[in-house]
């Protein structure tokens, strides 16, 4: 395997952001309408309003990719963070989230929050490597979760 290199999303990008999530979710779960439209739009559903999308460039190949979603000046949700088959097991998902760490540090954001399914064991696992913890999920608009996690950062 080459080098591991987060890049920021660009127009060219847009259809990778789509194709990961969309394998991802079907090898675990489905695509809903909500994902269907975030995934195709998203430069109107995260970018415009102040998220960011990243991806993990592996050579020239693009391996994996997530969204920090803002919630408000102080929160932002880290979420459809997928790695292609191909490069799974690898550690891309680990680069992806230290850089979404760093980032929203970089940014002085307090709290990261996301949302994940107890079924999915090695990512529940890796987000408590960094520190997540589980808080109550008050929330539905996450279907397909069944865990909320937080990591404070302030």
């Amino acid at each position: 395997m080459g080098t591991i290199e987060i890049i920021d999303f660009s127009d060219d990008l847009k259809e990778y952001f789509k194709k990961l999530n969309v394998e991802w979710l079907e090898k675990y779960f489905t695509v809903l309408p909500s994902d269907e439209f975030m995934l195709t739009n998203p430069v109107e559903s995260i970018i415009e309003k102040g998220g960011y999308i990243n991806f993990a460039k592996v050579d020239d190949e693009i391996a994996g990719t997530f969204a920090m979603i803002k919630i408000d000046d102080y929160t932002y949700e880290i979420a459809k963070m997928a790695v292609t088959e191909k490069y799974q097991n690898l550690g891309i998902g680990k680069k992806l989230m230290e850089y979404a760490i760093k980032k929203a540090k970089d940014m002085s954001i307090a709290r990261l929050i996301l949302y994940s399914n107890t079924d999915l064991k090695t990512a529940v696992s890796m987000y408590a490597k960094f520190g997540f913890q589980v808080i109550p999920k008050t929330d539905f608009h996450n279907e397909r979760a069944n865990i909320k996690m937080e990591l404070i950062l302030k």
